[in-house]
């Protein structure tokens, strides 16, 4: 049972972040307002601390404690709710890629309709690219997408004809939840910890509907939100599992950005039944919105009418520029360029935040604070009342029963220059809320 000390800096804090007590207003002195609630004095200071840890109010010596949140447009509000790369490309690198398109480019190109996977030259590009993070793949059995939501659209709408339910990590990437919904897919959320799904808890899923098949979504590398990544032990259970059970999967790669043999693509583990989807928006520029899909081998033709149904073209100048940039080691170098930026970003949150982040085991632009559900949402409403802005913290629920939650902080859509006064505000939010939390003990259920 929360102390009168905390219940009453809830009963402040609230009144603060709704706007009933405004910025600089007055709290009442220490002693008329303990004998006011029938508390001690110690109770009332206790309470006025903990509110300007958080940095909801401000002490003036001799004067008293004042509201220090302003609930007005004026305060610059920071974005750390989009999950996006910083942009890499400058105008002029811009206009230059420009100015050699216009000298080069194939206006074929822009007089007919593209073939439905993409045209064969680009998707030996997109397939060269991709061997460059470990996944080898024909040009033929690739298909080129609107971005990673329209190639998860697809793997699902195809496997919808072969499964009766879904299994998702128990949080999960929001878009790929509401395709599986649209589908009409019922979602079992499986356990977490460190390392991604827990393979006892898919077992127990799988086992519990034998006779039923699955269709299960899993993100390897950087899961979203939880920045959980899985070994090689992990990804050979979690394969095993999948076989025994004859359950296909969806494998999120967006956030792959290497070759590494020690934690190889699933597709590469069990192509037979991986769904392998990739995109250039998180690992080159958010602008360029085409994605990869590679379906197994059985599932191929019919990935072409879905993809055709869903009516999503490439526009022909993203086709030019991802040529034009892979082939002129532009793509590479901003790829090189991005993963230094997640490095150096991920030094500061960590040097900001500590110990209340999970530490990733791998590179991006986002982080994980582990919370319960009621503090999740009270650290996100005191961020927005601080001037930044934070996803809701039920967002990534992968279905009922969910008891882990927690709050992602995408720190990549704003300067790194803003980044430190970003970081300072969702301190402040989260300061008394939030323990020690590792990796290894990190478990969402």
């Amino acid at each position: 049972m929360a102390s009168p000390a905390e219940r009453l800096a809830e009963a402040l804090g609230g009144d603060i972040l709704s706007g009933v007590l405004r910025e600089d207003e007055r709290l009442p002195a220490h002693r008329p307002l303990a004998w006011q609630l029938g508390i001690g004095v110690g109770s009332v200071t206790r309470a006025y601390a903990i509110l300007e840890r958080r940095g909801l109010v401000r002490s003036v010596h001799g004067r008293g404690t004042f509201v220090a949140v302003r609930h007005d447009a004026a305060r610059p509000m920071l974005d750390l709710a989009t999950n996006m790369p910083p942009p890499m490309f400058s105008d002029r690198a811009l206009a230059r890629t420009l100015n050699r398109l216009a000298k080069h480019v194939d206006p074929g190109l822009f007089n007919i309709y593209p073939p439905v996977a993409g045209h064969l030259e680009h998707r030996r590009i997109m397939a060269h690219w991709l061997a460059g993070m470990g996944v080898a793949v024909t040009p033929d059995r690739l298909l080129l997408t609107g971005g990673a939501q329209q190639a998860l659209n697809v793997a699902v709408h195809v496997a919808r004809q072969h499964v009766s339910y879904a299994v998702a990590e128990a949080q999960t990437y929001p878009g790929m939840l509401g395709a599986m919904r649209q589908a009409g897919l019922a979602i079992r959320p499986a356990a977490m910890d460190g390392h991604g799904m827990r393979p006892a808890a898919l077992e127990a899923i799988l086992a519990g509907r034998r006779g039923e098949r699955a269709i299960v979504y899993l993100t390897p590398e950087m899961h979203n939100p939880t920045t959980a990544t899985m070994d090689l032990r992990r990804r050979r259970d979690i394969v095993a599992l999948c076989r025994k059970f004859d359950a296909l999967i969806v494998e999120d790669a967006v956030y792959v950005h290497r070759d590494d043999p020690a934690r190889p693509a699933l597709m590469t583990l069990a192509p037979e039944r991986t769904f392998h989807v990739s995109s250039l928006s998180k690992i080159l520029s958010p602008g360029l919105r085409i994605g990869a899909l590679i379906p197994p081998d059985r599932y191929a033709e019919a990935c072409l009418p879905a993809l055709l149904a869903s009516s999503l073209m490439i526009a022909p100048l993203s086709y030019a520029m991802m040529a034009q940039w892979m082939q002129d080691g532009t793509a590479e170098s901003v790829r090189a360029a991005l993963h230094a930026e997640a490095v150096r970003r991920q030094d500061l949150v960590l040097s900001v935040l500590g110990t209340w982040v999970v530490k990733p085991a791998s590179h991006a632009f986002h982080a994980w604070l582990p919370l319960p559900a009621g503090q999740a949402a009270r650290v996100v409403a005191q961020a927005q009342a601080l001037g930044v802005a934070l996803p809701p913290s039920d967002a990534f629920l992968g279905g009922e029963g969910v008891k882990g939650t927690g709050v992602r902080l995408a720190f990549g859509n704003v300067t790194f220059r803003a980044l430190p006064e970003a970081l300072a505000r969702v301190r402040q939010a989260c300061a008394d809320k939030v323990g020690k939390v590792s990796r290894d003990t990190m478990a969402i259920s």
